[in-house]
């Protein structure tokens, strides 16, 4: 799924109020939040755009090599958005780590929602990857995800 991020489209349209389903891999799909951690270093700046009134985080769950992001843009455009996250918790990782280079692959894949579909099974959807992946057999056990309605 995310192996083509060269290939993925640029020139994509943002807009305001729009919600996107965000997907992003770690470089070499390495397993970075294996380490709850370093996971919360990304947490932390997914919050951090809440608070700077840029985006509203409605699900997300930080997998031990990727993203997935289920935001509502406020200001700005998404790839500026998503660059921001994945720049910032890099430096954070790195600086935790003692290393320097890539933590994130380039590009994203994002959908923008349409206002019919029902989020809350988006976002049930979203938290519900850990247990697929079988990581662990209830929602509640994993330590990397949340969602408005919890």
């Amino acid at each position: 799924m995310f192996e083509k991020a060269s290939h993925l489209r640029t020139g994509r349209v943002s807009e305001t109020g729009r919600i996107y389903l965000i997907s992003t891999a770690t470089i070499r799909r390495q397993t970075f939040f294996s380490d709850w951690q370093l996971g919360r270093l990304v947490v932390a700046e997914l919050r951090s755009q809440e608070h700077r009134g840029c985006a509203r985080s409605i699900a997300w769950v930080l997998m031990p090599d990727h993203l997935h992001w289920l935001v509502q843009l406020h200001d700005g455009d998404i790839s500026a958005l998503v660059l921001r996250v994945k720049c910032l918790s890099a430096q954070s990782i790195n600086r935790a780590l003692g290393t320097r280079g890539a933590v994130w692959q380039r590009g994203f894949h994002d959908r923008a929602i349409r206002r019919e579909q029902d989020l809350q099974a988006i976002a049930r959807y979203i938290v519900r990857n850990p247990i697929r992946a079988g990581l662990v057999e209830r929602v509640g056990d994993y330590p990397l995800w949340d969602a408005c309605w919890i």
